[in-house]
């Protein structure tokens, strides 16, 4: 995802200048934003299933309003109270829906949750002291650390027998069509209305996750999947203002 992004970064004398005014604070959005919660949601499919993985995403606007709240001092009206409950409980029926639960599994879905609660600190972080760096910096600096970051672990876990070209290939389009383009327009949406409103896209993830989970991998959809789904989406609604009285 840098390394896409970078040459057009490089070709920006004003946007190189905004790397090296923010290095400190980029390398921790870095930290935060990928290089934390992306091997942690990777860890978590090892265990439960992609739409499910997908749903736990979904809590993220949730921790975003949350920290935003206490962070940033936005305002959390009773109705947005009111969401973080049901939001979180929807996050319980959940995990409780799980036929066959055991401690792995449990440990996996609770590093997916940590990494959307970084994923919501992250959006505030952005919001505080990002607010004057331009998106293209902001989006390739982040993949840039967190890659750096990430290098170390790489070596250590390099399997034996290399990935085939379709899995590199595979890795190439999470890095540029799923990865590398949206963070830009994500982190202009922070900016622009909010981290809680802006993370209202994570409405999208599950029922994506899900269909594609289904279509593609042949993964069952629970009823409790819907449902906890159901009531996360419900509570993420009116944490963001989206559903009214």
């Amino acid at each position: 995802s840098a390394l896409f992004l970078l040459p057009v970064v490089l070709l920006k004398p004003a946007w190189r200048a905004e790397f090296r005014q923010n290095v400190g604070k980029l390398f921790l959005l870095g930290l935060f934003n990928a290089a934390i919660p992306f091997p942690l949601f990777a860890y978590s499919t090892l265990f439960v299933t992609a739409g499910f993985a997908s749903i736990i995403n979904a809590t993220a606007p949730l921790f975003a309003a949350l920290v935003a709240g206490l962070w940033l001092r936005d305002r959390i009206t009773i109705g947005g109270i009111c969401g973080l409950v049901i939001g979180f409980a929807g996050v319980l029926l959940l995990v409780g829906g799980l036929p066959d639960i055991n401690p792995d599994a449990l440990l996996a879905i609770a590093g997916a949750l940590f990494a959307s609660f970084l994923y919501g600190l992250s959006a505030s972080f952005v919001k505080k002291h990002l607010a004057r760096v331009n998106t293209w910096v902001t989006t390739t600096a982040s993949f840039g650390f967190a890659a750096l970051l990430l290098v170390p672990l790489a070596v250590i876990q390099w399997p034996a027998v290399s990935p085939a070209s379709s899995s590199w290939a595979a890795a190439v389009v999470l890095a540029v069509a799923c990865t590398a383009i949206p963070n830009i327009y994500y982190f202009r949406l922070v900016l622009r209305v909010g981290p809680g409103k802006a993370m209202s896209v994570a409405f999208l993830i599950p029922v994506f996750g899900m269909l594609w989970g289904a279509l593609v991998l042949g993964e069952q959809v629970t009823l409790g999947m819907l449902v906890g789904c159901a009531v996360i989406l419900l509570g993420t609604s009116l944490v963001i203002g989206m559903a009214g009285k």
